[in-house]
């Protein structure tokens, strides 16, 4: 990927002591690209295939497993209001949504809860302009910048991929079940109704399964399926089992039957954000799944700067805000790739929330002409979700801006002038892993 020829290269030994020297902020929002998670959805898993879990029925949300509820669909049409209201106030939208949604790209994996996130956030930043999201046709198919080594684009070596989990956990992953023990603990109580100071806790319920009995089912690392290059054998049962919980609270639901607090929920977060780590933050796993798009994101960035058409973008020259709409695998993986951290109230670190997004802004000096890189987490705040609470300036969702390693600066924003932001994807992106076209 040679992204090296920028005309501002030869600025860039200033870039970092203007940066750092500025009180004033001067630069002018050029281009943003937002790249989110779909927002509250059903589980996955359908009732029938989490009924073994608990000793309760989970409960309806009233859609089939894995769509987007009512609610979800809404929380995206306000979250795109508050996106307008930000970037008109920036400068980047006029008002005129037939006129901007020519400026305009969005594009969303191809599975119809990203689809319609993507459509509903489009209907809140531009209501009167018809939506124009793109995706892939039939939904089975594999978009390149989603799932790279579906599509053919990445090339993935299962050796690598397993060694490089497993070398993250000492080349022991059953260590997990102590060094998580208080976490399992609580949800084996919330799935099987008793309280978790009882001591001994009662046997497993006649016909149901423990999704904590590791001994039974062995937290192990093999070989991937289903969108993941790894599988984490014990640990992604668990996960099945708890990915309800989560979307209870967002939808404003009751949860765990009522035995789960807000910290409670926070507190089960931890297992689902350790499998999420694993699969898609671990650096070579990152590296292989998250290389195209990143690659369609930088120079998507450069060519917004430089003015010139390139392949292997999103959008054109002229496109000032690009929107990719994916699951939380996605940004979990593009994290990864860069090594950047956030921390939202009342989240873990680095959960992806429910509709949150790794916002990138692409800003200009206004006394120098540099460009630089900003970056933040955006996302709903969990009562923001569960209240259907509406967005304005002045009550925004939560946003928290990130530290990009070997690029941003010691101020406020932790800005990144863009030269070297191109230099360290240059880096960090597997040139075998991406292309110029898809």
């Amino acid at each position: 990927m040679k992204l090296r020829s920028l005309r501002l290269v030869a600025l860039a030994p200033f870039c970092a002591a203007f940066l750092t020297a500025q009180t004033v902020d001067d630069t002018e929002l050029k281009q943003v690209i937002i790249f989110g998670r779909h927002s509250v959805r059903a589980p996955v898993a359908t009732n029938d295939q989490l009924k073994p879990f608990a000793v309760q029925d989970f409960p309806q949300f009233g859609v089939a497993a894995g769509i987007l509820t009512p609610n979800g669909e809404a929380l995206e049409t306000m979250l795109g209001g508050y996106y307008r209201l930000w970037l008109t106030n920036e400068g980047l939208l006029t008002g005129n949504d037939t006129a901007d949604a020519k400026f305009v790209y969005f594009h969303a994996n191809a599975i119809q809860r990203t689809v319609d996130t993507a459509q509903h956030l489009w209907k809140g930043l531009l209501p009167a302009a018809p939506v124009n999201v793109q995706y892939l046709t039939p939904s089975t198919a594999s978009d390149p910048l989603f799932d790279a080594v579906g599509a053919g684009v990445a090339q993935v070596d299962p050796p690598t991929a397993m060694a490089s989990a497993m070398g993250r956990l000492g080349g022991d992953p059953q260590a997990l079940v102590s060094a998580y023990a208080a976490e399992f603990a609580l949800t084996r109580s919330v799935l099987f109704g008793y309280p978790l100071s009882q001591t001994p806790p009662p046997l497993t319920p006649a016909g149901k399964i423990d999704v904590t009995d590791f001994t039974a089912n062995p937290i192990a690392v093999t070989p991937g399926s289903q969108g993941s290059l790894i599988n984490l054998g014990g640990l992604s049962t668990t996960g099945i089992a708890i990915d309800p919980f989560v979307m209870e609270e967002a939808d404003g639901l009751q949860v765990g039957w009522g035995q789960l607090t807000p910290d409670g929920v926070n507190q089960i977060e931890r297992l689902y954000n350790l499998i999420m780590d694993l699969e898609f933050r671990t650096p070579y796993l990152a590296r292989v799944q998250s290389s195209n798009v990143a690659s369609h994101i930088v120079r998507s960035m450069v060519q917004s700067a430089t003015g010139n058409a390139m392949t292997g973008t999103l959008g054109t020259p002229s496109t000032k805000i690009v929107v990719l709409i994916a699951s939380d695998v996605n940004v979990c993986g593009l994290a990864g790739l860069f090594h950047i951290d956030w921390l939202v109230p009342g989240y873990q670190p680095n959960f992806c929330g429910p509709g949150g997004a790794i916002v990138l802004q692409l800003r200009q000096s206004q006394s120098t002409g540099e460009y630089i890189v900003r970056g933040s987490y955006v996302a709903q705040t969990m009562d923001q979700l569960s209240n259907l609470t509406p967005l304005t300036l002045d009550a925004p969702p939560a946003s928290s801006p990130f530290f990009i390693p070997g690029c941003s600066i010691g101020n406020a924003t932790f800005d990144c002038p863009l030269v070297t932001f191109v230099g360290i994807a240059s880096q960090l992106i597997d040139p075998n892993s991406a292309d110029l076209v898809n």
